[in-house]
């Protein structure tokens, strides 16, 4: 697998104070507050590879929808444990981090970084974009949108790999597409998008290439679906008209979609 990968100016916001026990309150009902939450499960895991004993209460404000491809819960898992190193006096030094963040999950890693990398592998395997090509992705506009349903990771992987290879693009030519882009100094971010997974799920979620065609067509920017998705985005150009866009996605999706509008890091 070769991906890029870029944070959001718009996240969970999670607050942690010291305390004698980990713990995990949520404004959300909905999200666990178990053993199960990757929050608590980066916690256990920091305490048994430093050994540290102190405890913290976590206090989670969700803003990312679940479950719709865009690492909320790992980048909350890796940020507890850069909380807690910081609480601890730094007994981890950023290669142990890491460790222990790819065994929470494929993608937690690449949120130790604040900006765009490249990532490989399960996930794991983490390069920072040569600071050029970083440069064409930091501060963009988009917007960010999901319909009211889910798509499970395990499902679309599954029907990712049976495409295989009609409309899968190979890792190595997905290497070769991202050399070409790196190396072509101020080719846009429009050019670099390409998502594996978007064929498998459109077969089945009609809606969401539907829209996005629209959203092309309409308004001239370009579109796709973020990871496994259900969640998507629209890269905006500075003449974009916003509200417009807003109101077709809910034409499209209903009351019921998510939206936001934010920058990449």
């Amino acid at each position: 697998m070769v991906s890029v990968v870029a944070p959001l100016a718009f996240g969970d916001e999670l607050r942690v104070d010291a305390s004698g026990a980990f713990s995990l309150t949520c404004d959300v009902a909905e999200l666990p507050l178990d053993e199960t939450n990757l929050v608590l499960r980066a916690a256990r895991a920091f305490r048994e590879a430093s050994g540290w004993t102190g405890g913290a209460t976590f206090f989670l404000t969700k803003r990312v929808p679940m479950g719709v491809g865009l690492g909320g819960g790992s980048s909350n898992a890796t940020a507890a444990l850069r909380a807690l190193n910081t609480l601890s006096g730094g007994l981890l030094g950023e290669e142990k981090l890491a460790e222990i963040a790819a065994r929470l999950g494929s993608d937690c890693v690449l949120f130790l970084r604040e900006e765009p990398v490249v990532m490989r592998g399960r996930g794991e395997r983490i390069e920072v974009l040569p600071a050029e090509a970083a440069g064409r992705l930091s501060g963009r506009r988009l917007l960010v949108f999901k319909p009211a349903f889910g798509i499970a990771t395990a499902w679309a992987y599954g029907e990712m790999v049976k495409a295989a290879p009609k409309s899968y693009l190979a890792s190595g030519d997905a290497e070769a597409r991202l050399a070409a882009w790196v190396g072509r100094a101020g080719a846009p971010a429009e050019e670099l998008l390409f998502n594996n997974m978007e064929a498998a799920a459109f077969r089945k979620y009609v809606a969401l290439p539907v829209l996005l065609a629209w959203l092309r067509e309409e308004f001239g920017v370009a579109a796709g679906m973020s990871g496994s998705g259900s969640a998507c985005y629209a890269l905006l150009r500075e003449d974009s008209p916003v509200e417009a866009m807003v109101a077709r996605i809910r034409e499209a999706l209903g009351d019921e979609v998510f939206v936001v509008e934010t920058r990449i890091g």
